[in-house]
């Protein structure tokens, strides 16, 4: 399911598909800073902040082995991404889903992520192993007041 909200009172409402409204598109297009919350070993809540951009109705980011999000998504791949504009922090869009993992031995979606938050290529970075999360969205939720 997926909930889009619009109106002067900022509740969601439903829709039939977890596809991702144009609006929350464009949140995660923008270069707003998005926080991911992963599952730690434990059952608690593990968040970061990452850059992130979509791809069709999925949302894709950039980080490294060993980092507790790559190993807590190796070993339970539940994820949400948050994301909201600076100018509105209650215009806001939320993916819960699924997460996979794929190898970036060039460093291609950080450096592509990096020009588009800072205007500056990220570099290649001696010893990072670098891999993509594509979060496949179960839930999404626009929420726009």
């Amino acid at each position: 399911m997926a909930e889009r909200g619009a109106g002067a009172t900022g509740r969601p409402t439903g829709a039939a598909s977890a596809r991702l409204p144009e609006r929350a598109r464009a949140l995660f297009d923008a270069p707003n800073h998005v926080t991911v919350a992963t599952v730690d070993p434990d059952g608690r809540p593990q968040m970061s902040l990452v850059w992130a951009r979509t791809d069709g109705d999925d949302v894709l980011f950039s980080t490294i082995k060993g980092r507790r999000k790559n190993a807590n998504l190796t070993r339970d791949p539940r994820i949400s991404a948050l994301v909201y504009g600076p100018a509105d922090p209650y215009t806001y869009a939320e993916v819960r889903g699924t997460a996979t993992i794929t190898d970036d031995p060039a460093a291609e979606l950080i450096n592509e992520l990096a020009l588009k938050y800072t205007g500056q290529p990220f570099g290649l970075r001696p010893g990072e192993q670098r891999v993509i999360v594509r979060i496949r969205p179960d839930k999404v939720v626009l929420y726009e007041e």
